[in-house]
This record gives structure tokens, sequence and C-alpha cells, in this order.
């Protein structure tokens, strides 16, 4: 059908071109094509000030005529009311009939922000449109409707015929038109005023100028309120579950609450349903989803063989709510049936799922933390009962306002059990109080000076099984007292190099703490040590509180930064050294269990925006090998760019110590973009270990994990892409295999 109108404004600068948030939420929220209209409650009637407000004008010139008693306004016209106005060239106004007629390079601004455009347009006394001509109405959220002819129906609607409606843009940056990527064509389309609703009849879908399929029952909002209504379905093709078709409905129950229901078809599974719910109050906001199904499994981590059909699902809920201005509460919860669900069906690929309660009260000077936490465990080979629950966990810390000999004083208490189900237990308390002193001397030297004095209360049972043994600790109650003493110093010297500025920090450090009960304690929550550069200047190097780096030692390094226009690059590196030699807890290959430390580093590039490099190292301090090798790189801009991450851990850690287990992998991922909307995309993972890294592998080193390739179009107001994926590990019945997926997100549809 060929419509005798174009989705085009009368001029450059009336085209909206800008996709707002509001547009992505409404296209989340279900302004959805295919859907009827429920439950949809008219906007509240206008106030009565606003139905009595009399209608201003303005023009260049008037004149009356007695015999049809009319009004003619001419010459930049200008009618007010309330929110609305209408400028044309020329505007009469019938006395008799109430009818006013512009024409003229009309412009039409509701209440709601919309602009109608038209040749000519009927009004009654009230503004409201009538019949029109050639008319374009271009919506506050972006979408543009054009129609041959409309007019007024005896109910107030507004009736168009020949309609054509898209949310692309018509006009380029120099304000040249330019043919929409995709549009609705309509026989008929009717616009309720009242309710703000746009209804379609006989509506079809236009990609590229192609007819597609029918949409029957689109209905749209003309201020952008979301409405219930059927999402358009997904399709995917995957090695586990055949094809795959998915339908959401969506429905609005509320202004604050909503809830998506989805169903799940596949060829080689049973079917899945899914549901959403989420809901904003006074205090804050929480959602929760869930999936469920009936389907064959795989166990994976059991004596159990073989498939065997069950119960299957995932439900997971998030908020977080402000009880007053001090206190507040978060908690997240993520829970699974079985190991395998969420690869298959493609939720996620997280091999942990975390669950936390956490209530805390912030002011100025204090802060509280009670909190729980719990995790449920997707991991091969990994036993649930070994996975701690720790509850509760309790942190308090006050900072004192006024300065103790010059410095400042932070008090600490805190407190946590931990539980296992066939594991060791582990309850933990302690206080600190901690002293910072800052001063900059007369050379510009920064010092800070620290003191620090704790006491640790401790008390686990069935310490003999943890498989680690350096981690048990005794069982029973243990105590363990700790004092540390610091100082730092920073001697920042800047000056000029290669047309820009440099600045070069010389570093020392030097900590001294008593010989402490480390290995009486239980280490819950400091095992994965190792040095880096986050870590070279910290006061203990452990993550956690239970081990404490004791003895006496130095550390040095430095750190330097060069600017000009457009670069930047900043270097970190730096060393330890203890004075004891006397073996300490740090397991040999974590680079401090000498008395001299490897040597670690980060290096920074960055040129403008595109180009980024991190580098980050360890060299082995006698032979200067390279313990850590990790590059992270990107080049490019948003439309044509390549990353690569790359990661080898070769620092030769006994198998004892099963938390820092060394590896290499590489990831690399990279579009290219090309006709100015289309790029090709793709990714890759792979592991590289060898048997330099892990003596135990029988493998020599390279084993796809994941990879990803595709082809994507994307302008102002659609997207489009064809992805495949392969995966090339199993688990139980998330197999491996291709995975194919066409993705469609269409502005102001409801398209995903």
């Amino acid at each position: 059908m060929h419509l005798p109108v174009r989705l085009r404004s009368p001029c450059p600068r009336c085209a909206l071109r800008g996709w707002k948030s509001g547009a992505l939420a409404l296209a989340l929220l279900a302004i959805a094509s295919g859907a009827q209209a429920q439950d949809v409650p008219p906007n509240p009637p206008a106030s009565e000030s606003e139905a009595d407000a009399p209608v201003a004008f303005e023009a260049d010139g008037l004149s009356y005529d007695d015999a049809s008693d009319s009004v003619t306004a001419f010459g930049n016209v200008v009618m007010r009311r309330g929110d609305q106005s209408v400028r044309a060239d020329k505007v009469v106004w019938n006395r008799k009939t109430g009818e006013v007629e512009a024409s003229g390079s009309i412009r039409l601004v509701d209440a709601d922000g919309n602009q109608l455009f038209a040749d000519s347009l009927m009004l009654d006394d009230e503004l409201r449109a009538g019949a029109m001509q050639n008319m374009l109405l271009a919506l506050r959220e972006g979408g543009r409707l054009a129609a041959a002819n409309g007019s007024r129906a005896p109910d107030g609607t507004v009736v168009l015929s020949n309609a054509v409606y898209s949310a692309c843009a018509v006009e380029d940056s120099a304000g040249c038109p330019v043919t929409p990527s995709w549009r609705i064509t309509a026989e008929r389309v009717t616009y309720d005023d009242t309710k703000k609703l746009i209804r379609f009849k006989g509506a079809r879908l236009e990609l590229f100028g192609a007819r597609l399929l029918p949409m029957p029952g689109l209905v749209l909002t003309s201020d952008g309120r979301p409405i219930s209504g059927l999402l358009i379905p997904d399709v995917r093709l995957s090695a586990s579950n055949g094809v795959e078709f998915s339908q959401t409905y969506y429905k609005r129950l509320g202004n604050n609450r909503d809830l998506a229901l989805t169903g799940y078809v596949y060829t080689a599974a049973l079917p899945m349903i899914s549901g959403q719910y989420r809901q904003l109050t006074s205090m804050g906001a929480y959602q929760i989803t869930g999936y469920a199904t009936r389907s064959s499994r795989i166990p994976i981590g059991g004596a159990a063989a073989g498939s065997q059909r069950d119960f299957r699902g995932y439900l997971a809920g998030n908020g977080r709510f402000q009880l007053s201005p001090n206190w507040s509460i978060m908690a997240s919860g993520r829970v699974a049936s079985d190991r395998t669900f969420l690869r298959r069906y493609d939720i996620s690929r997280d091999d942990r799922l975390r669950s936390v309660i956490e209530a805390e009260r912030i002011d100025p000077n204090s802060y509280l933390s009670i909190a729980g936490w719990a995790t449920q465990t997707l991991r091969v080979g990994d036993a649930q009962g070994q996975v701690p629950v720790a509850l509760p966990v309790i942190d308090y810390r006050r900072r004192l306002p006024d300065a103790v000999l010059g410095g400042k004083i932070e008090l600490q208490a805190n407190s946590m059990a931990i539980t296992r189900t066939t594991g060791q237990d582990t309850q933990r308390a302690f206080a600190q109080a901690r002293w910072d002193m800052r001063r900059i001397t007369g050379l510009g030297q920064e010092v800070t000076f620290t003191a620090l004095a704790r006491g640790d209360v401790y008390n686990s049972d069935e310490n003999n099984l943890t498989a680690t043994a350096v981690y048990r600790g005794n069982p029973g109650w243990q105590t363990r007292g700790l004092a540390t003493a610091a100082m730092d110093v920073k001697w920042p010297l800047l000056g000029e190099f290669l047309g820009g500025t440099q600045v070069l920090t010389p570093r020392f450090q030097v900590v001294a703490s008593p010989n402490l009960r480390n290995l009486a304690i239980p280490n819950e929550d400091a095992r994965a040590i190792d040095l880096e550069d986050s870590n070279l200047f910290a006061l203990n190097r452990f993550p956690g509180y239970d081990r404490i780096e004791d003895g006496v030692r130095f550390t040095y390094g430095f750190d330097w930064q060069w600017e000009r226009p457009g670069w930047r690059v900043s270097t970190t590196i730096g060393q330890s050294y203890r004075l004891t030699s006397k073996p300490t807890l740090l397991p040999d290959g974590t680079g401090l269990s000498s008395r001299s430390s490897d040597i670690v580093g980060r290096t920074e590039i960055r040129f403008k925006d595109f180009v980024r490099l991190t580098h980050r190292f360890r060299l082995d301090k006698d032979n200067f090998a390279v313990r850590r090798n990790e590059i992270d790189a990107a080049i490019g801009n948003e439309r044509t760019y390549a990353e690569i991450g790359y990661l080898r851990l070769n620092r030769n850690i006994a198998a004892i110590a099963e938390d820092l287990k060394d590896r290499e992998e590489l990831r690399v991922a990279g579009r290219v973009a090309f006709a100015r909307y289309w790029s090709v995309f793709g990714s890759g993972v792979f592991n590289l270990t060898g048997k330099n890294e892990d003596p135990t592998l029988t493998t020599d080193g390279f084993q796809a994990l994941r990879t990803r390739l595709g082809v994507a179009y994307d302008d102002d107001c659609l997207q489009l892409a064809l992805t495949w994926r392969r995966d090339f590990v199993a688990t139980g019945d998330a197999r491996r295999g291709n995975t194919f997926q066409v993705s469609i997100a269409v502005r102001n549809l409801g398209f995903r």
C-alpha cells in the first residue's frame, strides 16, 4: 500500500532524534506489539482551573467579518491554553460554531509534550484537534505517526487513515531526509487523547522496505506509560535444548509494580516457565525472579550415574530499603535446584551463587554492618557441606573526632561465626585501635606514621575436616594479641619530560610486628595470599584478618607518572625485604616466603580514548623469571575495536595451597564496523594451562572454552544481530556444541 505521506517534520529542527532513557524503559516495560491494552486507567481529568482557562493568542494581524461572525488571525499566530499551544500562519475562529480552522505550517503541542504538524487542522474551542490533512504526530517518547488525513470521532477520539508509524529519525545531522529502517503501516489508527492510547488496525511491520509480519492489536501510549500485553517472542537454537521459542506477557499492576511471565517451549526438552515481579516502595525497591521446569538431568559431583527426571528451577531476588537517613537494609539471594540448570538454559555462567542480607548504619564518624552470607557452589568436585555459612558477620568502626598526639584514631570491633554442615566450624571476635598521623616535611616528603593494636579470640571445632592442614588452626579456644608500627614515606618529584609533565615518587615503608601464633589460629578469610602491586605497601599482605604478616620488613619502590595532552603513562614497581631469615607461614611461590620478596609492578598506558593498556608482572628475585604476566589491552573506538586479555601464573606453588593454583589463559574480543551501520564481532576464551603451570595435567596446554562470532546492524532505532556461539566444555546435561540466536531490538515497540 503506497502512502501519500512521509514521516518527516516540516523543518529540520522539528524532528525528535534522541533516544531518551525513558524510551528504553518503555520498551523493557512492554509497550508491546501484538498486544491488546488491558487495565489501562485513564489519565485524571483536568482540574477545573485548567478546563476553564481562556485561550490566549498573539498574531501579526487580526480581522473580523460581521457577516460570518468570524475572527481571522494571520502572520505568526500563536494560541495558548494551559500547557497546550498552536502555531500557524493563519487561524479562523467561527464564533457561531466555536470551530477554529488553522492552516499553513501548523504545529500543535499538547499537555504531554507531543507535537502535531499538519497542512490544515480543525480545532474546537478547547484546542482539541479535529479534522486534519497531511499530518505528522511527533510523540514525546520519540515515535512519529503520519497520516494522509484524520478526523475527530463523536466519542472524541482522533481517527487517522493510511497511517505510518516509526521511531526512527527521518533526517540526518545535516537536515537531509533519510529512509527509516523500520516502520508500521496501518489502514486505520485511533488516538484517544483522554486515555493517551494509540490503537492500530491492519498494522504490518516493514523492515528495510520489506513487508514482514502482521501486528494485530498493536497499542501504544502517547505519554510513555507501560501497558499490559505480549512481547515479541525470542527464538534460539542450542545443543542442549534444540529449538527454543519463548513468549513473554507483561502485566502492569500499578504505577510502582509490574509482573512479567514467560513461557519456553523446546524441541529437545520439556517446557519451562519463568516470572519476574518488581516493585518500588516509598523506602526502596525489590525484585524477584524465578524459573521452573521438569526435565532430565545428569548428576555431577556425586555417585549417581545416568540421567534422571526431576523438578528443576532457579530463584533469585534482591532489594534495598532506606529505613532512615542512617539505617538501610539490603538483601540478595540466589539458589538453583542443581549445578547445571543455569548453564543448560543459558541463564548464567556463574559457578557460585551468593546470598547475603545486611543491615547498615552510617553517620559521619561511625559505621555498623550486621550481615549474613551463604554460598551455593555449582563447581564440579566441590562439596557443598564444605562451603561455609557466615552468620552473623558484625563490623563496627568509629572514628574519634579529636586528634590524639596529632593523629586520627579509628576503633573497630568485628565478630563472625562460620558453620559448615560437614566441615570445620569457627567463631571469631576481635577489637582493634588504629592511629594514623600524616605530615608534609619542608622538603615535600609525605610521611605517615601508623600504630595498630588488636586482640583476637577464636573458637573452632572439627578442625580435622579441613583438608589443608595449615588452614585448620588448633581446636577449642585460642587467643592472639597484635601490635604493629609502621612508617611510610613518599617524595613526589615534579618535572618536565618529552613535552609533558612527569612525577617521580620514590617510596619507602617499614612495618614491624612481633612474632605471632599464626598457625594456632584457623584461617578462613586469608588464604589466597599473593604478592602483587595492589598489596605491596599494605600493612598486612594477607587479604583477610586471620593471618598476620609478622616480623620486621622494609618495602621500597617508586611510582612514575607522565602526562601530556592525550597521553597518560603510569608505572609502579617495588620489592620488600624481611629482617628475619626463619621460615614463615607464607608458602613458597607466593613471592614473600624468603627474606627478599619478588619484584612486582604495574604499567598503564592511555592515549585519549583510543588506546588502553595495563600490564602487571612479578619477577622472581633470584633469576628474574616471570612468575606473573598479565596484560589487558584495548584499541579502537566504540564501533571498531580489539581487546585482548592474557594471564599466566607460573609461581610453582605447592599443591597444598589449592586456592593458588597456577594457570594460563587468553581472552580476545573485537568488532569491525563497515557500511555505516553494520559490524562483525567475535570473542573467545582459551585455556592455555600446560604442564609448566600444572604438572598434574596430561595435555600440552590449549583448550578453547567458548567462542562467539556474529554480524550486527545498529542505527538510531533498530538493532539486529545474528550470533553463533560454541561451547567446548560439557558439564552434565549442559552440553558442548553450537548455539545460534537472532536478536532484535526495535525502539518503542517492546522488541528485546
